[in-house]
C-alpha cells in the first residue's frame, strides 16, 4: 500500500508512454537532454534540476503534466508548440480545473507553499510549484508528488527522505531514530529524490557543507529497510536507494578529506549490493572505491578495484560505464608508475566513449562527459609527471565542462594551475589559480583547496614572476576550515 495517508483522487492506471517527447529527444541521450534543459532554463531565468532520472519519467509518461517552471522551459525550447503538442495531458485532466486559456502565463507559484490552498496541496497535485528545501535556489523546482505529500503527512517518507531542513538534508540523527512501519512505493521514491537533491548540491557546491547533514538521511534509509516493504519490487528500489545513498554520502567524505569514513560508506553500498545481486550498484560501488583508493594512495587496490567495477558492469550494456571505469583503472597504474598499463586503459576508455551515449547509462553517470574524460586523464598524465600533457587535458576539460557542474570546473582549473606551475610557467599557473580562487567563492571543496595549496607551494620560489604575488597572498588569506 502507498505510504501516503492521503488518497488519490485519480484513479489507478498504468501510465501511457510520452512518445511524442522521446521523438523530440532524438539522439541524445536522457543526460545529454537534462543539460539542454537546464541551459534553455538558465537562457529564461529559471533553475531546474533536471536530470537523466527526469527525462527518463516523463517518456515513461510518470509525469503527466510538468510542474510551471518546466512548463516555461519546455515552451522555449519547442517554440509555437503547447504542453498537448509535447505529448502532455491537459493540465485541467490532473487537477480538476478549468484549462488555461490559450496564451495566458502559466501561474506563479504561492508566495507560501505551507499555507496554500487545495489548488495547490490536493494530493491529485503531480507538481511541486516552489521547492522550499534548497536555500541556494528558492526557485529550483522539482517534480516529484509523492514526496510532497510525504513532507506534508509526515510518514516514513519523511524519515526515508531525512526530514529536509531548508538546506535540503538532515540537520539532526533524532528523525532518523523514530519507528517506521513498514514501507510503500512513495517511501522509495522519496530516497530516490534524497540521493538526486546531495548530488545536485554537491555539483554546484561542493561536499564540505553537506557532508555531516547526510549522515541521518542515510541512517533513516537503512531503518527503512529493517522495517520491511510491502511489495518485492518496493524492496529492490528502497536497497537500490539506500546503496546510491551510501555512496552519494560516500563521496562527501571523499571530496572532504575523510577517507576512512568514505571507505565505510563505500563497503556498506558494496554489502548492500551483494545482497541484492544488484550489479549495477555494485559496479557503482566498485567504482568510487577505485577512486578512493587511487587518492588514498593505494594504487594497487585502485586498480583490483575497478577491473571488479569492469566485470560487474559489462553485462550492464553501458560503453559510457565502462569507459569510467577504465579511466578509473588507469589511475590506479599510473599511481603504481606503469605507463604502459595506464596509456592500455586509457586507450581503452576512449574506444569505449567514443561508441557514444545509450540507454544503459546509469543515472549517477549525469556528471560524466568528454570535460571528466579530459579531466581524469589529465590527472593520470600529472601522476606520471608529464605536466605538459597533463596541462593540455586540465585546460580542455575546465573549457568543455557544463556550466552546472560549478564544482568540477573549480576542480579542473585547480588542476591546471598545479600543472603549469610543475611544468615551469609560473605565470599562466597564477592566472589559472586566481580563476579557480574565484569560483571557490561558490563551491566548498577540501580536495580543491588541497590541490591550491600544492600549486601555492610550488610558485613560493617565483613571488617576482607577473601575478605570482598577488595569488600567494589571495590564497594565504583564505578563511581556514572548519
Amino acid at each position: 500500500m502507498a505510504s501516503s495517508s492521503v488518497p488519490s483522487s485519480q484513479p489507478a492506471r498504468p501510465p501511457r508512454p510520452n512518445l511524442v517527447f522521446r521523438h523530440l529527444r532524438g539522439s541524445r541521450s536522457p543526460a545529454e537532454f537534462a543539460a539542454a534543459v537546464r541551459r534553455a532554463a538558465r537562457e529564461i531565468g529559471e533553475r531546474v534540476s533536471c536530470d537523466a532520472r527526469y527525462v527518463h519519467r516523463v517518456e515513461a509518461g510518470e509525469i503527466r503534466c510538468p510542474n510551471y517552471a518546466y512548463e516555461r522551459v519546455f515552451l522555449h525550447m519547442f517554440p509555437g508548440r503547447t504542453l498537448t503538442d509535447l505529448g502532455f495531458a491537459p493540465r485541467s485532466s490532473v487537477r480538476g480545473r478549468r484549462t488555461r486559456a490559450a496564451g495566458d502565463q502559466p501561474a506563479a507559484p504561492p508566495e507560501n507553499p505551507a499555507n496554500a490552498t487545495s489548488e495547490t496541496s490536493g494530493a491529485s497535485e503531480p507538481y511541486e510549484t516552489h521547492n522550499r528545501y534548497d536555500p541556494y535556489d528558492p526557485h529550483d523546482h522539482e517534480e516529484s508528488d509523492v514526496l510532497r505529500r510525504a513532507f506534508m503527512t509526515g510518514g516514513g517518507a519523511t524519515v526515508a527522505a531525512a526530514t529536509l531542513s531548508p538546506y535540503g538534508l538532515a540537520p539532526e540523527a533524532s528523525a532518523a531514530q523514530r519507528p517506521v512501519r513498514r514501507a510503500g512505493t512513495s517511501d522509495a521514491c522519496a530516497l530516490e529524490e534524497a540521493v538526486r537533491r546531495i548530488r545536485v548540491l554537491d555539483d554546484r557546491h561542493g561536499a564540505d557543507g553537506l557532508y555531516r547533514r547526510a549522515a541521518a538521511p542515510l541512517r533513516a534509509a537503512y531503518a527503512l529497510l529493517d522495517a520491511g516493504a510491502t511489495r518485492q519490487r518496493t524492496a529492490d528500489r528502497l536497497y537500490s536507494g539506500a546503496g546510491e545513498l551510501a555512496i552519494s554520502v560516500g563521496w562527501l567524505a571523499h571530496d572532504s578529506g575523510r577517507f576512512d569514513d568514505a571507505r565505510s560508506h563505500y563497503a556498506e553500498a558494496l554489502a548492500t549490493a551483494r545482497v541484492t545481486g544488484d550489479a549495477a550498484l555494485e559496479a557503482h560501488a566498485f567504482c568510487n572505491t577505485a577512486f578512493l583508493a587511487r587518492d588514498a594512495g593505494r594504487p594497487r587496490e585502485a586498480v583490483r578495484a575497478a577491473q571488479a567495477a569492469q566485470r560487474a558492469a559489462r553485462p550492464l550494456g553501458s560503453p559510457r560505464l565502462m569507459s569510467l571505469l577504465a579511466l578509473r583503472e588507469a589511475g590506479g597504474w599510473a599511481g603504481l608508475a606503469d605507463r604502459a598499463g595506464c596509456e592500455q586503459a586509457l586507450i581503452r576508455a576512449q574506444a569505449y566513449f567514443d561508441r557514444g551515449p545509450g540507454e544503459a547509462d546509469p543515472e549517477w553517470m549525469t556528471f560524466y562527459g568528454e570535460a571528466e574524460l579530459e579531466g581524469l586523464e589529465a590527472q593520470c598524465w600529472s601522476t606520471l609527471g608529464d605536466w605538459t600533457r597533463a596541462a593540455r587535458h586540465a585546460r580542455r576539460a575546465a573549457e568543455l565542462q557544463d556550466p552546472h557542474f560549478t564544482r568540477n570546473i573549480t576542480l579542473y582549473t585547480a588542476e591546471l594551475a598545479d600543472d603549469l606551475a610543475r611544468d615551469g610557467r609560473p605565470e599562466e599557473a597564477a592566472q589559472a589559480g586566481m580563476r579557480a580562487l574565484d569560483l571557490l567563492g561558490e563551491v566548498q571543496s577540501s580536495r580543491v583547496r588541497s590541490m591550491l595549496s600544492g600549486t601555492s607551494r610550488v610558485l613560493l620560489p617565483h613571488r617576482r614572476t607577473s601575478g605570482v604575488s598577488e595569488f600567494l597572498d589571495r590564497h594565504a588569506s583564505l578563511p581556514r576550515m572548519v
